[in-house]
């Protein structure tokens, strides 16, 4: 019956086949006693919503491409399969909120129970795992990013501007006021705010986040746990999705967002993360983003068996011999200036590099930072240098350092540390193996099986940018968005039997 007096059986609008009923049927079998601890209604407050219906609106919502909070409250109140789901429940957007972004380790629980459903009816084949991530924007400013010097030099500077323009407001007190003074004070305090806000950031977080390599890590005032990532389209402030799928039905088997761009420190913790679902067996794939030295070494010591791209494999590729004519082409019409010549350049013999290898000295008398140990050339070991921005700006060498002067912003270079000898490395074997007949047909399977679930996130379900801020309640979203793909593929693999 219609607890609203509409003309509307609304169990009859969950038809079977579809996500909606079997979101409805698989959440009633699974365990949620994990929500409970997060409830103390036993000792006061009113009485709560129940897991079990608000995490049915949620992911019906997310389905639908439906993500702030608002939203879902909105379709729960007007949208009648909404209704039929929740049972009329009407839970306010806070209440939504609070669960989303609280409650991502008995998301996880749910996560994994799913996947014991899907293991159990033979939908995870563990024959081939292929890994990848998607780097979307979060719930945070990429302009509030930097180090803590670069903070401190902004509060003062807003704080020597604040000072000038008073002591002109007042040397200006006399006058009349008028509606520019008024705009000028309303400035002022708005500047020392801000200064006192990074001040405040700045004591809370008395060291600079570090990098894989112990290199500071820019930190962001709105949101810590995000990163600049580099994409196609730009710079953005946000995480990196990474997702491990598996290639019989496109199942995901592992979600999990991390805050760094850098794909190479993120392969092992992925691995390890997923351990539960892949057996002996099991091959891993991933793109040249998560090729190093390093890590290959140490899936040998693991004995896991993958195939990791590097970013030479389709130029040894025969098949993508004529793939260079289809790369763009810079404008003809933009730059007539004739090509310059690398002659003459100081070379890695000009460099000092010290007897520890942390640092090298260039003929300027400048420091190069270590970016790189164990790095992979050609058939050679390597330890990479590279120089800061600011020692390379407005440095008086950079005609006789560098090949484009005007456009390569510092100097780096390699120093090859062990020469080609009959010891295979990792990478040589590697792509020995990828290169061979069947490691190509392996590999190539790789694209098809992790791209259309991204496809299917981003597009289908629009998720454009995570909402939240922290990489644990990001974490939980994202792993949302995975519970709906896969919950989605079992509703139709069903439907089809």
């Amino acid at each position: 019956m219609s607890p609203r007096l509409l003309p509307v059986d609304l169990e009859a609008q969950l038809v079977p086949g579809t996500f909606a009923h079997a979101l409805h049927h698989l959440v009633d079998a699974l365990d949620l006693s994990a929500f409970d601890a997060h409830y103390r209604n036993d000792d006061n407050g009113a009485s709560a919503h129940a897991p079990a219906m608000l995490l049915k609106a949620v992911l019906l919502a997310y389905s639908q491409g439906i993500v702030s909070s608002r939203g879902i409250e909105r379709a729960c109140r007007e949208n009648v399969l909404f209704i039929a789901i929740t049972g009329d429940a009407k839970p306010h957007f806070t209440t939504v909120a609070d669960f989303i972004s609280r409650l991502r380790d008995a998301i996880a629980s749910v996560f994994a129970q799913v996947l014991t459903v899907l293991g159990k009816e033979g939908l995870i084949g563990r024959e081939m795992f292929a890994i990848d991530g998607v780097k979307l924007p979060s719930n945070a400013s990429k302009h509030r990013s930097g180090t803590r010097a670069d903070f401190l030099a902004q509060a003062e500077k807003l704080e020597r501007v604040a000072q000038q323009m008073l002591d002109c407001h007042q040397h200006n007190d006399t006058a009349a006021r008028d509606e520019s003074t008024d705009k000028v004070t309303a400035r002022i305090e708005r500047m020392t705010r801000e200064a006192a806000q990074i001040h405040a950031w700045l004591k809370a977080h008395p060291l600079d986040r570090k990098g894989s390599q112990d290199k500071p890590r820019k930190s962001n005032r709105t949101d810590n746990e995000s990163a600049k990532l580099a994409t196609d389209k730009g710079v953005i402030q946000g995480y990196c999705g990474v997702a491990v799928v598996d290639a019989a039905h496109q199942i995901i088997v592992e979600a999990s967002a991390h805050g760094t761009g850098s794909e190479q420190e993120l392969l092992l913790p992925v691995i390890d993360a997923c351990a539960n679902q892949r057996n002996a067996s099991t091959l891993i794939t991933a793109d040249a983003g998560y090729h190093s030295e390093a890590n290959l070494a140490a899936l040998a010591e693991r004995g896991v068996e993958a195939l990791i791209a590097d970013n030479q494999m389709r130029r040894r590729d025969e098949r993508f011999a004529d793939q260079a004519k289809h790369t763009s082409k810079p404008d003809a019409l933009y730059d007539k200036s004739g090509k310059s010549t690398s002659a003459g350049l100081f070379g890695v013999d000009d460099f000092t590099v010290a007897e520890d290898q942390s640092h090298a000295i260039c003929p300027a008398g400048k420091r190069l930072y270590r970016s790189g140990a164990h790095c992979a050339v050609g058939d050679y070991t390597a330890v990479k240098f590279r120089a800061p921005i600011s020692a390379c700006r407005d440095c008086s060498l950079r005609a006789q350092c560098l090949r484009k002067p005007d456009t390569t912003k510092v100097r780096q270079f390699a120093l090859l540390t062990r020469t080609a000898s009959d010891t295979q490395t990792h990478t040589q074997a590697m792509r020995a193996r990828i290169d061979s007949a069947l490691g190509r047909e392996q590999y190539g399977r790789r694209f098809a099986t992790v791209e259309p679930v991204f496809g299917n996130i981003r597009h289908n379900k629009r998720l454009n940018r995570f909402t939240l801020r922290g990489r644990h309640k990001v974490d939980g979203q994202w792993k949302l968005f995975a519970l709906v793909h896969n919950i989605e593929k079992w509703a139709k693999l069903r439907k089809a039997a």
